[in-house]
């Protein structure tokens, strides 16, 4: 019962800065506000969460709040490495997140976000609603603005808790991605659930954009943590060939201290390719790495390939998309599955070997139908996932669907 209050309340506040931002507020430019006829789809496209905008003001330029609200849900039919069959259905509030941006003192920026629930159940665990911890809470300097540097495009400066892009699966947010998970390598590239502290410079030069950074390998922080447990050197460079072909390069040094360490390899480096044109996309990335872990059989090597192709059966609204996904290890333990919803928690006496292995292939099937863009779409997938392990083969189908929305 008092679960469900809980997530009574969360539900209220949303809905009620939904009904806020889009009343407007007496700071709100009137010429700002949809028009009377606007239909709900396309309030939520007309920046809602926009609470005040001047250009002309520089003490606050503007003030936005957003916030995304992702619930999914997941049947698994598997045979583990003993060869026992098992499956498992699953419920989860997979994200709920507040932001607020906003542009101050002509120079300055700040991103930040929060979490509202933390959903342990598909590993017995609890559902709290409220706040858990930050998501991200950037501060940035625009140097361009403040030197008028040429021939930059973009120049900024940022500080603060950051999402580590590595891989383009992970540069696309979450509300913007065609999986409901992202490839197991992507997701280990990330590092830890935690965010880390760091600085980067972001630059863009016609075609080309680059971002140096620097990061902390402190790994249990709520919020923006210290500099005391190695760190991270991290370079990405993206450049557009021409209308149908973009290339991304994210590589990694990390030279970790102590205990703690956000990333728990030594190094990496992913090459990304993506190709649009009309109603039809490609996404290839490739992966080479080296794990830095002491546990037995879990060091060594690792590589990976991903291929995801997208076709818009009906443009904007019907997306088709397919995801073959290989990674491979040294080690007879260096690479693991994702942790939804292969190595979950299953019936008592099944073994998947904590997901851990040295050949993994998944394969996904999907449908992303938009009611509102990415605002407002529901997501359906199959996913095929094979598993080598010491202990022999694992494998299991996979059935999801999700609802994802934000303003």
């Amino acid at each position: 019962m008092q679960s469900i209050l809980s997530l009574r309340r969360v539900m209220l506040l949303w809905f009620a800065s939904l009904t806020i931002a889009g009343a407007g507020t007496p700071m709100a430019p009137a010429a700002d506000e949809p028009p009377a006829t606007a239909t709900w789809c396309e309030w939520l496209q007309n920046d809602p969460g926009e609470l005040y905008k001047d250009k002309g003001n520089h003490w606050l330029e503007s003030l936005t709040i957003g916030g995304r609200f992702h619930y999914q849900a997941a049947y698994i039919d598997g045979t583990d490495v003993n060869g026992r069959d098992f499956n498992d259905s699953y419920d989860e509030y997979r994200r709920a997140r507040l932001e607020l941006k906003s542009k101050f003192l002509t120079y300055f920026s700040i991103k930040s976000s929060v979490n509202l629930v933390n959903d342990e159940r598909r590993n017995e665990g609890d559902l709290d609603w409220g706040y858990d911890t930050f998501d991200e809470a950037i501060i940035s300097l625009d140097l361009k603005k403040l030197f008028a540097a040429e021939p930059f495009e973009k120049l900024s400066l940022n500080y603060g808790r950051f999402k580590f892009n590595m891989t383009e699966e992970m540069h696309m947010s979450s509300k913007e991605i065609y999986t409901l998970e992202r490839s197991a390598m992507t997701n280990k590239l990330a590092g830890a659930q935690n965010r880390p502290t760091g600085m980067t410079l972001d630059a863009q030069i016609g075609d080309t954009s680059m971002t140096l950074g620097i990061f902390s390998g402190e790994d249990d922080s709520e919020f923006i943590g210290g500099w005391n447990d190695g760190l991270a050197y991290y370079l990405s460079v993206s450049h557009t060939l021409n209308d149908d072909w973009r290339l991304i390069f994210d590589g990694v040094m990390n030279d970790p201290s102590g205990e703690d360490d956000f990333l728990a390899y030594d190094w990496a480096t992913a090459l990304s390719a993506v190709y649009e044109k009309d109603q039809f996309g490609l996404l290839s990335t490739l992966v080479v790495g080296e794990n830095n872990s002491s546990a037995a059989n879990r060091g060594g090597s690792f590589h990976s390939l991903t291929l995801m192709p997208w076709y818009w059966v009906v443009e904007k609204r019907l997306q088709a998309v397919c995801q073959y996904h290989y990674a491979g290890a040294s080690q007879s333990e260096g690479m693991r599955t994702n942790s939804r919803y292969f190595r979950s928690a299953h019936s008592p006496g099944v073994n998947v070997n904590g997901g851990r292995g040295d050949e993994l292939h998944t394969l996904y099937l999907g449908l992303n139908y938009h009611l509102c863009g990415h605002q407002a779409k529901i997501m359906g997938g199959i996913e095929y996932t094979s598993l080598e392990t010491p202990a022999g083969e694992a494998d299991a189908l996979t059935y999801s669907i999700a609802f994802r929305t934000y303003f």
